[in-house]
């Protein structure tokens, strides 16, 4: 079972480690990091962060496909390599999947029209431009296509579809050999349980980084 992450420059690295840490665990998995040059690949801080041991044209017809997001500026939408080769390696795909705004570039490349989706909280509104049926959920399953709301869920991810292949006892394991046993010291993990004046100030930030003018 080839398991494919996809990388590209600026891309968010919890979004593609999540799932390495979970799917690697799958029986007779080979998980590769691909990027359309194999070598180093700069995350959303500009730093080097994950190296592709492999090239696009190297895992033609993955198994998985792992898309993972980052900030919206640095996302492949525009027509090219990246989409050229999610569309062809789609058509063989058992599962297709994405973390936080990957799903972004999945609806660029067509893949989600008619489908449920979700993506980063911030970004929801935008999958509606791709056709797409954007829903608040952690993980959505709309049959091979499973994407992952914001950076962390991409771990979430991981076991759901651990579970879907190999059983519930599987994904439990995996859980428990990596100790997934979130308690985090806040509670404002999602902008339902976040204070309301934190919601409307990040909101703020991404309205000023479209050029939108708020309503008075």
């Amino acid at each position: 079972m080839r398991i494919a992450i996809l990388l590209y420059p600026g891309f968010t690295t919890l979004d593609a480690i999540g799932p390495y840490e979970t799917l690697r665990h799958l029986p007779g998995a080979e998980t590769s990091f691909v990027a359309e040059r194999p070598g180093p690949v700069a995350n959303d801080s500009g730093k080097p962060a994950l190296v592709a041991a492999a090239s696009l044209a190297d895992v033609p017809h993955p198994d998985i496909i792992v898309v993972p997001g980052g900030p919206q500026e640095n996302l492949p939408l525009a027509h090219g390599p990246v989409l050229d080769w999610l569309k062809e390696a789609d058509r063989t795909s058992t599962w297709t999947t994405s973390v936080c705004t990957g799903s972004l570039i999945l609806g660029a490349a067509g893949l989600l029209t008619g489908r449920r989706a979700t993506s980063h909280w911030l970004y929801l509104k935008d999958l509606a431009a791709y056709g797409v049926d954007p829903t608040g959920e952690r993980v959505v399953t709309d049959g091979k296509y499973v994407t992952a709301a914001g950076v962390s869920s991409g771990i979430d991810m991981g076991l759901t579809l651990v579970g879907r292949m190999e059983g519930d006892r599987a994904a439990q394991s995996v859980q428990l050999m990596i100790e997934y046993d979130p308690q985090p010291p806040y509670d404002a993990g999602s902008p339902d349980k976040a204070p309301a004046d934190l919601v409307a100030e990040w909101r703020k930030i991404r309205d000023r980084e479209e050029g939108v003018t708020p309503s008075r």
